[in-house]
C-alpha cells in the first residue's frame, strides 16, 4: 500500500500541477512570433503544459477572421488578444473575469470591463512616431528634433531625396498601404488625423467620426500627410510589399523613415542593423505637434469556458513574476514592460525612444479602436490602397473618406 502510495505521488509530481494540460493561445505580434513559441516550449515543458501558439497579423492572416472561425468551430483558444472596444464588446460574454489575479496591482493599462471588472493583461507598452535612422539625417543635414510639422516633413523629405544616391537610399520613407498590410493605413496611420497634436485621452475627433462627421481643416492637413507619405515610399513595397519588405527596407538602411512602431526592434536586431535610430512625431498636421502615439497595444484575454483555465491563468501570472517571463518580455521579444514590479528595460533603440518620450509626458492617444473592426479594414484601407496605387487623388481620397465617415452616424 505504502509502495503504491509513493508511485501515486511520484507519477503526480511527474505529470506536473496541471496533469497534461493543454492551451492554446492567439495573438498578432508576428515581430515576437518566434520569441513566443521558444518562450512557450520552454514553459510548457517546465509545467507539463502543451501550448500551442498560432500567430496573425502581417502576412500571416487576420486574427478577427481567426477567431470567428474558431468560434464557429466550437473551438476558441484559451488565451487570445483584444485590442480595444470593438474587439471588448465582439467577445465579452466569454471573457474570464481576471480581476483577482496578483498582476492586476502591478499595471495601471489593465483592460476593464465597463463595469469595472478587469478582462485583459497587457501584452507590453508599445508606442509610433516616425522612425528615423539617425546616421542618414545626420548626413544629409537634418534635425529629427525639428520634424514636428507637415511643413518641416516636407522641406526634410525633398532635401533627403535630392541626396538619395549619395546616401545609398533607395526610397526616403518606407510605408506600406497594400490592403493586406491595411493595418499600417486604417489602423496606424488613421490615428494620426484621430489623435495627433490632441492632450492625451482626448476623444472629441474619434467621437465626431462616430456621428459621422469629419474636422474638414484636420482631414485637409491630414490628406497632405498621407499625400506625402506616399509621394516619397518606394511603390513597389508601398503598394505590394509585405511586413518583412517594408521594414527590411528601413533596417538595411535603405530607408530613412519607417511608418512603424518599437515592436520593429527585434527586426532591427536580427538585420544586425548598427544605425541610431528613434521616433519623430507624425507630421499630419501644420500645426506644431510634439509627441507619440503610446498605450498598451493589444491585452491579454482568457476565454471563460477553457477546459485549462487554471494552466492559462499561470501562462499570464509567470510573464510578470518569473524571471523566464520577464527576460522573455524584455530581452527576447523586446517589448517595454507594461508592469510595475519588472525592473528589465529594453536595449532596442526604438524601445528607448519610446520611454523618452513618455518620460517627458509628449504623448498622443490610440483611439484608433474606437472605430469598428470591419469598418476600419473594409471601408477605410480600400480607400488608402486606392490613393496609392494612383486610382484616386488626394481630392477623391478627401472625399471618400469623408463619405466613409458619414456612414458611422448611428
Amino acid at each position: 500500500m505504502k509502495k503504491l502510495a509513493f508511485f501515486l505521488v511520484a507519477l503526480s509530481l511527474s505529470l506536473g500541477a496541471f496533469g497534461q494540460a493543454k492551451i492554446t493561445l492567439v495573438h498578432n505580434k508576428v515581430e515576437i512570433d518566434k520569441a513566443m513559441k521558444t518562450y512557450a516550449a520552454e514553459w510548457g515543458k517546465a509545467n507539463n503544459v502543451d501550448v500551442t501558439i498560432i500567430t496573425s497579423g502581417g502576412d500571416n492572416g487576420n486574427m478577427g477572421q481567426i477567431l470567428q472561425a474558431d468560434y464557429a468551430a466550437g473551438e476558441m483558444p484559451d488565451i487570445f488578444v483584444i485590442d480595444g472596444p470593438d474587439t471588448y464588446s465582439q467577445w465579452a460574454n466569454i471573457l474570464a473575469d481576471l480581476s483577482g489575479e496578483k498582476w492586476v496591482g502591478q499595471t495601471s493599462v489593465a483592460y476593464r470591463s465597463p463595469d469595472g471588472k478587469v478582462v485583459g493583461q497587457p501584452v507590453a507598452v508599445e508606442g509610433w512616431g516616425m522612425a528615423y535612422n539617425a546616421d542618414i539625417l545626420k548626413a544629409a543635414g537634418v534635425d529629427p528634433a525639428k520634424l514636428t510639422s507637415l511643413g518641416a516633413y516636407k522641406a526634410a523629405f525633398a532635401k533627403i531625396d535630392a541626396q538619395k544616391a549619395k546616401l545609398g537610399l533607395k526610397s526616403v520613407v518606407s510605408m506600406a498601404a497594400s490592403t493586406g498590410m491595411g493595418w499600417v493605413t486604417g489602423d496606424h496611420n488613421v490615428n494620426s488625423y484621430l489623435s495627433n497634436g490632441l492632450k492625451y485621452g482626448d476623444k472629441s475627433i474619434a467621437n465626431l467620426a462616430l456621428q459621422g462627421k469629419v474636422d474638414a481643416k484636420r482631414l485637409a492637413d491630414y490628406a497632405d500627410w498621407v499625400e506625402l507619405l506616399f509621394k516619397y515610399a518606394d511603390q513597389t513595397v508601398l503598394t505590394a510589399g509585405t511586413y518583412d519588405d517594408q521594414v527590411g527596407a528601413f533596417a538595411t538602411g535603405k530607408a530613412a523613415f519607417l511608418h512603424q512602431g518599437n515592436w520593429v526592434d527585434p527586426n532591427l536586431a536580427a538585420a544586425k542593423a548598427t544605425f541610431k535610430a528613434g521616433f519623430a512625431p507624425h507630421g499630419s498636421s501644420s500645426a506644431v505637434t510634439d509627441g507619440v502615439f503610446v498605450s498598451a497595444p493589444t491585452w491579454y484575454v482568457i476565454n471563460k469556458d477553457s477546459k485549462n483555465i487554471a494552466a492559462a491563468k499561470k501562462y499570464l501570472n509567470d510573464l510578470v513574476f518569473t524571471a523566464a517571463g520577464n527576460d522573455y518580455v524584455v530581452n527576447k521579444a523586446g517589448m517595454i514592460p507594461a508592469f510595475a514590479n519588472i525592473k528589465l528595460q529594453p536595449s532596442g533603440p526604438l524601445s528607448k525612444s519610446i520611454q523618452e518620450w513618455a518620460a517627458k509626458g509628449k504623448i498622443y492617444s490610440w483611439n484608433q479602436y474606437m472605430l469598428p473592426a470591419q469598418f476600419r479594414s473594409n471601408s477605410l484601407v480600400p480607400i488608402y490602397n486606392q490613393f496609392a496605387s494612383g486610382q484616386i487623388d488626394k481630392a477623391k481620397f478627401i472625399s471618400l473618406f469623408t463619405d466613409a465617415i458619414a456612414t458611422l452616424k448611428q
